[in-house]
């Protein structure tokens, strides 16, 4: 069995998607230390044709909690300015009124938790892209949390029987394959090839947040960016 384990990241772009179609299960790995100014909490749209950074808001973040702790603001004033300014962006991309209401539902959801509204924003996205690996959270795996690095990757490995790990190109810096390799386990890195589309008439803004890809390109076209990559 293939996993991939990556941070709750939100509306992040096509390349954790490339990893979790990649995968038979994917774990989101929501029990390690949340990252401020990391993409946990936020990403960029194109906004008049720049990268526009966006973020839900949070309450009481601290690096000293794990992700699972951290609460969303309850308030719904960030949701309507968030869903204003997707809403301007995008109204006239060619696939607004197909997905618009996909972003809609997520980011209205009551869910408090960030690693459960992320899990379930994650769960979305991917149902609309017909992507079937099963999403669970490392939180709910009994295992030996004081692991950590990479060993911790390969404890939960372990726990769910996988023979195989896919992880980001970026992992290759903190993964080593022959390591891996003693406990039985293939180690893999996805590598995206350059994906383009057409940005209104602006000049293109590669890897902007899955909505962006989702606006412009029709679920099929959006599935072949989905096997854009090389297996390392």
């Amino acid at each position: 069995m293939k996993i991939a384990i990556m941070q709750p990241y939100l509306f992040p772009y096509i390349g954790y998607f490339q990893l979790i179609k990649s995968a038979d299960v994917f774990v989101v790995y929501d029990d390690v230390n949340f990252i401020k100014k990391g993409w946990i909490n936020r990403n960029s749209i194109l906004v008049n044709g720049v990268d526009f950074l966006f973020k839900v808001p949070l309450n009481e973040i601290s690096q000293n909690k794990v992700i699972n702790q951290v609460e969303v603001i309850e308030n719904s004033n960030w949701k309507k300015s968030l869903l204003k300014t997707i809403t301007l962006a995008y109204k006239n991309a060619p696939f607004f009124t197909k997905v618009y209401p996909i972003f809609e539902n997520i980011i209205n959801q009551e869910e408090k938790n960030l690693s459960k509204f992320i899990i379930y924003s994650l769960r979305e996205i991917c149902s609309f892209l017909s992507i079937e690996t099963n999403i669970i959270q490392s939180s709910d795996i009994t295992k030996n949390n004081e692991l950590k690095g990479q060993f911790k990757i390969i404890e939960i490995c372990n726990k769910l029987n996988a023979d195989s790990y896919v992880n980001a190109a970026g992992g290759m810096a903190l993964y080593d394959k022959e390591i891996f390799l003693e406990h039985n386990i293939a180690l893999n890195f996805i590598k995206s090839r350059p994906i383009v589309y057409t940005q209104f008439k602006n000049e293109f803004v590669p890897w902007l947040s899955i909505i962006d890809v989702m606006m412009f390109n029709s679920k099929e076209q959006i599935n072949d960016f989905l096997n854009q990559y090389d297996l390392v």
